[in-house]
């Protein structure tokens, strides 16, 4: 995994010690994890600890910042009967060792950053282990869905709760084009994306969703009808019975600091309902990827930390294969 302008960073038990705070009589999530890339956990953390895919698409930085926030409230949870931390495995985080001054030459580096993250996922899935990606822009959906074509030799399913469908044109890699680079490539077998917004889809977004036959729904119709979004998850979810990727952008959740902030969203609650519904479902899942958080203050990454370590928890706790 050489990369000129990103590092894999692998973490230690030490590091994870130092984190979780111990109590007498109650064991943390940090006292059971596993550690690296080599384990036997069925599921493994990483964290892209960067924001140039964002920015590469004219978003906002930040993202850099959610997978440290995320972790240190994670190790901190509780391993009891709903969740026991020796199931999952922390594989380490990749950051960006870089800066850059144009569009284009992001685009350039989230290329490279793309070929870094299909080396390390494609081992995860050839030993049957599912990766949750944790921040970063979601230009890093593109290495997900590549690399589970390279093990597997397979197309894949994938399923978005996000207000931006990201099927921008092929114009060099970034955060807005993730899926259409993919379905390009052949690895996609269908995309479905709930929850768009429609003030922020262009016309030729949406007649490519239309012309590629994909599923979509709008997040307005969710606030006439909040229990479309149920109706509409477990249509998708019934449809087929393919492994699938699953995606969560945290833009969807109203005043959640992200690389695309709105006043306008989904409720928490409503993002961990689709993700435990996910998991209780029986469908088979690929890969989580929780992407585009962008804390900047500390309160911001106090919201963040916590709303990615209730979304993992609920994930991992409900997963029924």
């Amino acid at each position: 995994m050489t990369s000129t302008n990103f590092e894999f960073v692998p973490y230690t038990s030490a590091f994870l010690s130092e984190l979780t705070a111990t109590r007498a009589g109650e064991t943390k999530l940090g006292e059971k994890l596993q550690v690296g890339l080599n384990s036997t956990a069925k599921f493994v953390l990483i964290g892209v600890q960067e924001d140039i895919g964002p920015q590469a698409n004219l978003g906002k930085p930040g993202a850099t910042n959610a997978f440290p926030a995320f972790l240190s409230r994670f190790v901190n949870m509780q391993s009891n009967r709903f969740l026991s931390g020796d199931i999952i495995a922390i594989g380490g985080f990749v950051k960006q060792t870089t800066f850059f001054s144009t569009v284009e030459e992001g685009k350039l580096l989230v290329d490279e950053l793309d070929n870094m993250l299909i080396q390390l996922l494609t081992p995860l899935y050839q030993n049957n282990q599912i990766p949750i990606l944790i921040g970063g822009g979601h230009n890093n959906a593109y290495a997900l869905i590549a690399a589970y074509n390279k093990a597997k030799a397979k197309s894949l399913e994938v399923i978005n709760l996000d207000p931006h469908a990201d099927c921008r044109r092929l114009e060099g890699r970034h955060s807005g084009n993730s899926f259409s680079y993919a379905q390009e490539n052949g690895f996609l077998t269908t995309y479905s994306v709930l929850g768009l917004h429609k003030a922020y889809n262009g016309e030729n977004m949406l007649s490519y969703l239309d012309e590629q036959q994909f599923f979509y729904s709008f997040f307005e119709e969710y606030l006439l009808a909040p229990e479309k979004l149920t109706v509409d998850l477990l249509d998708v979810l019934e449809k087929n019975d393919e492994v699938l990727g699953v995606e969560l952008d945290l833009d969807c959740m109203k005043n959640m600091p992200s690389s695309a902030f709105t006043p306008s969203g989904l409720e928490v609650e409503q993002a961990r309902k689709y993700l435990t519904k996910i998991a209780r479902s029986g469908r088979q899942v690929a890969y989580v990827h929780l992407p585009e958080g962008a804390p900047i203050t500390s309160d911001d990454e106090k919201i963040v930390g916590k709303t990615l370590a209730y979304l993992v928890h609920d994930f991992i706790a409900n997963y029924s294969i």
